[in-house]
């Protein structure tokens, strides 16, 4: 397993994400990623009932448990480490969750506009 650096996308230091439930594409509770990582979960998102829904409609269903993957099920305000194309998704359709910007990695950036996800944050001032 090789991780990128640990940087967010205000180039500090990435903060955790979660960790109840655990996240991130390496379950480590931080979004961070790798070349093993396709989907880039890099957008640490805290979901609501609307994103949820929209999730499930195309087809990614979080908010259902699946024990046999070890993955409870999200509810509203849980943290989750997202695909930065599914938040870039729920961006344009109206529908993207908040994110927290200290624990949403760099690399997010490949995907998503900086200003659209500082639009979305619930840790700055």
């Amino acid at each position: 397993m090789q991780v990128s650096d640990s940087i967010n996308v205000l180039g500090e230091t990435l903060e955790s994400c979660g960790n109840d439930p655990k996240t991130g594409f390496y379950r480590d509770g931080c979004c961070n990623t790798g070349p093993d990582d396709l989907g880039y979960h890099t957008v640490c998102a805290v979901v609501t009932d609307d994103f949820l829904e929209f999730s499930k409609s195309r087809g990614n269903d979080l908010s259902t448990p699946r024990p046999d993957f070890g993955f409870p099920g999200l509810k509203a305000g849980d943290s989750w480490c997202l695909c930065a194309a599914r938040w870039q998704e729920a961006f344009e359709a109206g529908k993207a969750p908040r994110v927290r910007l200290r624990a949403t990695h760099r690399a997010t950036l490949e995907m998503c506009e900086l200003d659209d996800l500082k639009r979305h944050s619930v840790d700055l001032s």
